[in-house]
């Protein structure tokens, strides 16, 4: 794992250094280290994975930690458990990431990094292939640059100059319309992705969980239920709680609650019981 995250094997990424600086500290302190959901668990289904192009395969980038954490926070204020669920949940932040979680898996997401999905503050999500090549083309665009109007310069930065949720809602009690138009624009195309995720779900659903820091948005949270609420019940987890995630993640496993998994770089099986997991793709 440790050699794959320093040749950035699987791309560059901040979260490449989270197990580098865990395995540091656990050298230095004697003690056990464990990276906890990382951004490239892939727990999808087999015909999620299909596209129309053979030698493109779908490939889970997601907003793991935080996804899993509040889904399973959720199953214990509910008093169930999170493998006797079917849950969809939207981490809403620079990207945006929608999960279908049945039974304890993530069968089906959007990847929230490589272009797929609702636009978001920072990213372009799916965009129409034949035009974006053609832009591509016209402007003889680098690999590079092409990945950053993707990754870091689509979505809001691109329409509107800025990520800053706060600031466009700002524009929008002003009066900018165009801003008004661009961001309802991100909002229904989150709905829509709840939509998709609904039928990953078989249309049984037992809630439905907004996350991330833009959930603490009134306006966006209320939309989106307009929008899907004949799907589920929505509940808003606002936040992120990063640390929080990855202390837990540790404690259930240090407390036996759960197995730790092998790392591996290759796909894992389908399973249908979590503890039945031996290895999981986890290379970020």
């Amino acid at each position: 794992m440790v050699h794959d995250l320093r040749t950035c094997k699987y791309g560059a990424h901040a979260s490449n250094l989270g197990a580098l600086i865990a395995d540091q500290l656990a050298a230095e302190s004697n003690c056990p280290a464990f990276i906890v959901d990382p951004v490239v668990v892939d727990e999808l289904e087999p015909i999620a994975r299909i596209t129309g192009r053979p030698d493109i395969e779908k490939r889970s980038i997601f907003h793991a930690l935080n996804q899993k954490a509040v889904a399973k926070r959720f199953a214990l204020m509910v008093g169930s458990r999170y493998e006797d669920l079917t849950l969809i949940v939207a981490h809403l932040g620079g990207g945006i990431s929608i999960g279908c979680h049945r039974k304890g898996f993530v069968v089906d997401v959007n990847n929230a990094l490589d272009g797929s999905g609702p636009f978001s503050p920072e990213r372009a999500g799916t965009i129409q292939a034949g035009k974006w090549t053609e832009l591509l083309l016209q402007k003889d665009t680098s690999l590079s640059d092409a990945l950053k109007m993707i990754s870091g310069r689509g979505g809001l930065v691109a329409h509107l100059g800025t990520s800053n949720v706060l600031e466009v809602e700002q524009k929008i009690k002003e009066g900018d319309e165009h801003a008004r138009l661009i961001y309802d624009a991100m909002i229904y195309g989150i709905s829509r992705e709840i939509g998709a995720a609904a039928v990953a779900a078989e249309g049984k659903v037992d809630g439905i969980i907004l996350t991330g820091r833009i959930a603490h948005s009134q306006y966006v949270t209320g939309r989106i239920e307009e929008y899907v609420r004949f799907i589920g019940h929505v509940h808003v987890m606002a936040g992120e709680n990063e640390m929080m995630a990855l202390a837990e993640g540790a404690w259930r496993v240090l407390c036996g609650h759960e197995v730790a998994r092998e790392y591996s770089d290759s796909i894992p099986p389908v399973c249908h019981d979590p503890y039945e997991l031996a290895i999981l793709s986890i290379s970020h």
